[in-house]
């Protein structure tokens, strides 16, 4: 196993795979808590098409899923309120880009090489990260993760209460853009680990499961961040020494993302049974305490 750590795709892996389950696992937690699974769902559909289409034009797909994310991030934030009782436009611009994504992909396949990039861009591609993909991870990482700890406090208030941090004067549709533009930034970098299929497993999974233990913002965070190593870690460790070797990284992770969670159902009843109905909401108490 320790000759395996002297491999650079090894190490690229443990690097990006760290960088990625910091990153949405704090970020989850603002998923959960506002209840936007399916924004990040639609982020990681749209971003499909960006990076099948940046691989049919020859440059890297990270850069297509940043471009096609942001903006549909930004069409999102403009949108505001009105997106909601738009089901059906919301599903034909999924599907859309979708489509759009299977034709580049087949295009790909076509007059390429091979489709591997396609598949790795559906399923996650890990042990091929490159040391500068790794860099651009950790620069968007640190950006992500400084922006979220400066909007900490009026973001979390707005996610809990959006109509007394709107009377509160906080800037509550700004803070949604921008959320959104650094969910479609990590939606982005996580698809080198798990791919657009799974996305939510890393993204949602960690945040959720710690929401179920414990209703205090920041243990919730920090059990998530805990989570979200131990599932990327375990399943790095699982794919290379395994018995299942021949498994893909990404079944691992996702397995024990979903084995966690459902655990954490029961645990978070027993725990307590009364206030378990009001999950993923934190308490008011806590928030309170929180923000002071």
């Amino acid at each position: 196993m320790l000759e395996l750590f002297q491999q650079d795709f090894v190490q690229n892996a443990f690097m990006v795979g760290t960088i990625v389950a910091i990153v949405t696992a704090v970020m989850g937690y603002f998923v959960v808590l506002r209840a936007q699974a399916f924004a990040a769902e639609s982020l990681a559909d749209i971003g499909f098409a960006g990076a099948t289409g940046a691989a049919v034009l020859g440059i890297t797909s990270l850069l297509g899923m940043f471009f096609l994310t942001l903006l549909a991030a930004l069409g999102m934030g403009a949108l505001g309120e009105r997106i909601r009782g738009r089901d059906v436009e919301i599903g034909m611009v999924l599907s859309f880009a979708l489509g759009l994504g299977v034709l580049f992909l087949s295009i790909y396949a076509q007059f390429g090489t091979n489709a591997t990039e396609g598949v790795g861009i559906l399923f996650g591609s890990i042990l091929s990260v490159t040391r500068g993909d790794v860099l651009v991870t950790l620069v968007c990482g640190i950006l992500t993760l400084l922006a979220l700890a400066f909007l900490f406090r009026p973001l979390l208030f707005a996610s809990v209460d959006p109509e007394i941090a709107q009377t509160r004067g906080v800037p509550v549709r700004l803070l949604s853009m921008v959320f959104l533009m650094l969910l479609a930034i990590t939606t982005a970098v996580t698809v080198l680990v798990v791919g657009v299929l799974l996305v939510l497993a890393l993204l949602i999974a960690p945040a959720a499961s710690a929401m179920h233990l414990t209703r205090r913002p920041l243990a919730s965070i920090t059990l998530s961040v805990a989570l979200g190593l131990v599932f990327t870690w375990g399943g790095l460790i699982l794919a290379f020494a395994g018995t299942g070797r021949h498994f893909p990284v990404s079944f691992y992770i996702t397995t024990l993302a979903a084995l966690s969670y459902f655990i954490s159902i029961p645990l978070g009843r027993l725990r307590s049974p009364r206030r378990y109905r009001d999950l993923p909401h934190p308490s008011r108490e806590h928030i309170s305490s929180t923000l002071r």
